[in-house]
């Protein structure tokens, strides 16, 4: 009889309530096959003196001219004792050498406008909601992009990488460049050429000081935070090569993880938003073994 009684209380007992999934959970638990290698000849690793060291996630696809000058100039060591001398709240953090120093040879002085691309042979993945800046945004492979027609984009999301330019036709050799340490501003898209991300060490641009100046330059030169030196992946001995892996954004596991983060339940949660921007659904990337 008891045993009896006790299997009527668990079938008349409320099933525990499954713990809603999260982002992290998401992205903890996704498949090998979910998981692309980065080249590394499309990593730029800049060793600052401070010991602090950012990894760039470079795109051939969309800005092969002023990625080529990047890898040149890495090689000519152009940054090696360059510094940071710009940072601008809520803005932008830049680097180069700030003056009319003659570029290494093999350079290309006037790169196209690579502020866009053309839309066909991306394997475009569309984004499920709406945009404030273009028609339709999505990913392809691995980066966010918007479309404009037949014409494709990277986006300014936080983290982004772009060639500092004076005003057009000027287009930026890539000598300078900037990572974005604010939100999305995303009117600067196709205006400047973007050419990657910060894949890691963005807290090493975001956490320093600003700048006093107009647009967040440093007053005096005594401010700058120098670069020691700046490789390619390719070219570091094997021991001290970085190696990373990005999310397949045409795997279905990126397409659920977009769905997540426009509809959160978990625990903190009191309503979902319905949709999210293509900036707050970042592609992951995370470390790998060498």
């Amino acid at each position: 009889m008891r045993s009896l009684l006790l299997a009527v209380l668990a079938l008349a007992a409320p099933a525990t309530k499954p713990k809603p999934l999260t982002p992290p959970d998401l992205i903890a638990a996704a498949p090998a096959a979910a998981w692309r290698a980065i080249p590394p000849q499309d990593l730029l690793v800049i060793d600052l003196r401070s010991g602090a060291r950012i990894v760039i996630q470079l795109a051939p696809a969309f800005a092969p001219v002023h990625v080529a000058n990047l890898r040149a100039l890495t090689r000519a060591h152009w940054w090696d004792g360059a510094a940071i001398y710009r940072v601008q709240d809520n803005y932008v953090a830049q680097w180069g050498h700030n003056d009319d120093r003659k570029l290494p040879a093999g350079i290309v002085a006037r790169p196209p406008a690579e502020y866009d691309r053309p839309a066909k042979g991306l394997h475009f993945t569309r984004f499920p909601y709406r945009d404030s800046f273009a028609p339709a945004v999505g990913h392809a492979a691995g980066w966010p992009v918007a479309l404009h027609g037949a014409r494709a984009n990277l986006t300014h999301c936080y983290a982004t990488v772009g060639v500092g330019r004076d005003l057009s036709p000027d287009t930026g050799t890539g000598g300078e460049l900037y990572a974005i340490i604010s939100g999305a501003p995303r009117a600067l898209d196709r205006n400047i050429a973007i050419v990657g991300r910060v894949i890691s060490g963005i807290e090493a641009l975001s956490s320093l000081p600003r700048g006093t100046e107009a647009l967040g330059f440093y007053k005096d030169r005594s401010s700058d935070v120098p670069i020691a030196a700046t490789r390619l992946a390719s070219d570091l001995p094997a021991a001290d090569r970085p190696a990373f892996e990005v999310m397949d954004t045409q795997s279905a596991t990126f397409a659920r993880l977009v769905r997540l983060r426009a509809n959160r339940h978990d625990d903190f949660y009191i309503r979902s938003a319905g949709g999210v921007d293509i900036c707050n659904a970042p592609v992951p990337v995370r470390p790998t073994k060498r």
